[in-house]
């Protein structure tokens, strides 16, 4: 492991502005990884930190895995780089039809991205494209959900329901209207799908009544809303979402990016609730976070309409410079086949009801205020200590130094643990946080 770097000098790190990051506080005690293997990480001052959140949520494989690292070599020492418009790569291609091969059936045709925000953002351009084909230019409106994430794109800022994100930014994009999340007082420590709820999705329904269906391009919904707080569907709401977008001619879109590739024990949430959306937006685990990658999966009507609605030559006026960049089609051709070879969706879903009852048994805590999971992911609400934010922020640099990471969204740790992890991992996540939680509640 590399020498601890426990000293830096006045304003070393000020030149990087970090995203999503108290800047000032951070700079003025930084927490830095400089090393990870499996499921843990070491930090500049030498300390063992497990990883409890999978990265952000990408790294369901575990750190350090040679397989992509020299896949990714390789590719970069053979076909660096290739331009993507009008020119393309083996690599991508295969990629392509390995992601199509997990997606449910009838969902063949990917679209590669840069990245989550870059998914949901491409996903909304091709709604467009494909109502404009087929003469419906008038779908311009779409259905979001409060509390919703979509990336920080302006797309998705706009779909977006959480506040922060989009408070400081004016250019959002207009006809965007949110049906109410899915949190209820009633499903408090519900551990898989809540019974109450299932009539929120009758605002969509709403939506139709109030503005005309004819007028909505696309509903677009997190099948669970990972970053809010691991907000679970409940029984029977998103298949009432997918009658009525089939009843109305609306696209229905799943924002699979937190959800995809095995976190909730199948290949993608739209197999675990057995429901079928037109579109899926993905990323993070792609490449089990070894490169930016982000992919949208769209049916075979989207695909055939754009593509074949229109005279020859390009038919969908968009993408970016490291489309289906050769060093990241690599990480993820390396990526799929290590979760196929180590059946790693199926672990996922067998290690599932441990790591629930472990982080179901900190309920016993008057600090937590309610736990929602599913698959490997759970959210833990704490209790708050001032405005929004204060005390989840402060328990995550607290944590942090007890050795173990958690992403925390306002006063919500949102635990999602690498897939390879065994049950003593779990123990060790759910001993860290007990030790922390107890120290919060001491304060």
């Amino acid at each position: 492991m590399n020498a601890p770097l426990t000293s830096f000098t006045p304003n070393s790190l000020e030149a990087h502005w970090m995203p999503f990051t108290a800047n000032k506080a951070f700079k003025a005690d930084p927490r830095l990884v400089v090393k990870s293997e499996g499921v843990y990480g070491w930090d500049h001052k030498g300390g063992q930190v497990i990883d409890g959140s999978s990265g952000l949520f990408c790294v369901p494989a575990g750190h350090g895995r040679k397989l992509i690292a020299d896949a990714v070599h390789e590719a970069l020492m053979t076909n660096d780089y290739v331009a993507p418009f009008g020119l393309g790569h083996p690599t991508s291609f295969a990629l392509a039809q390995k992601v199509a091969n997990i997606c449910p059936d009838g969902i063949d045709h990917v679209f590669f991205t840069n990245s989550g925000s870059e998914s949901i953002d491409t996903a909304l351009k091709i709604c467009m494209a494909y109502h404009r084909a087929r003469g419906d230019g008038q779908r311009t409106r779409f259905v979001s959900r409060e509390r919703a994430y979509h990336g920080v794109n302006i797309g998705g800022v706009s779909l977006s329901g959480m506040v922060r994100n989009r408070e400081t930014f004016s250019g959002v994009m207009p006809n965007v209207v949110a049906m109410r999340h899915t949190w209820l007082e009633e499903n408090r420590f519900t551990k898989g799908q809540p019974k109450h709820g299932a009539e929120l999705a009758e605002d969509l329904q709403r939506m139709v009544d109030t503005y005309g269906g004819s007028t909505i391009a696309a509903c677009f919904v997190e099948p669970v809303a990972g970053s809010t707080g691991v907000l679970v569907p409940p029984k029977g709401y998103l298949d009432r979402l997918r009658e009525i977008c089939d009843a109305n001619g609306i696209l229905l879109v799943f924002d699979e990016v937190i959800c995809g590739f095995g976190r909730l024990g199948t290949s993608f949430a739209a197999q675990a609730y057995n429901v079928t959306p037109d579109i899926m937006t993905m990323a993070k685990a792609l490449t089990n976070g070894c490169q930016p990658m982000g992919a949208v999966a769209v049916n075979d009507d989207i695909y055939d309409t754009v593509v074949g609605g229109g005279p020859d030559g390009i038919e969908l006026f968009h993408g970016y410079t490291y489309s289906g960049h050769p060093a990241a089609c690599a990480a993820g051709l390396a990526s799929q086949q290590i979760y196929e070879d180590e059946d790693l969706f199926k672990r996922a879903a067998e290690m599932s009801d441990y790591f629930l009852d472990a982080m179901w048994s900190l309920q016993e805590l008057e600090i937590v205020t309610d736990i929602r999971g599913y698959g490997m992911m759970a959210g833990i609400d704490l209790a708050p200590n001032g405005p929004a934010g204060v005390r989840g922020g402060g328990f995550q640099q607290r944590l942090f130094w007890n050795g173990m990471h958690v992403k925390f969204t306002g006063d919500t740790g949102i635990v999602a643990p690498p897939f390879i992890c065994e049950k003593s991992h779990i123990d060790e996540m759910t001993d860290k946080l007990r030790k922390s939680l107890l120290e919060e509640m001491s304060t």
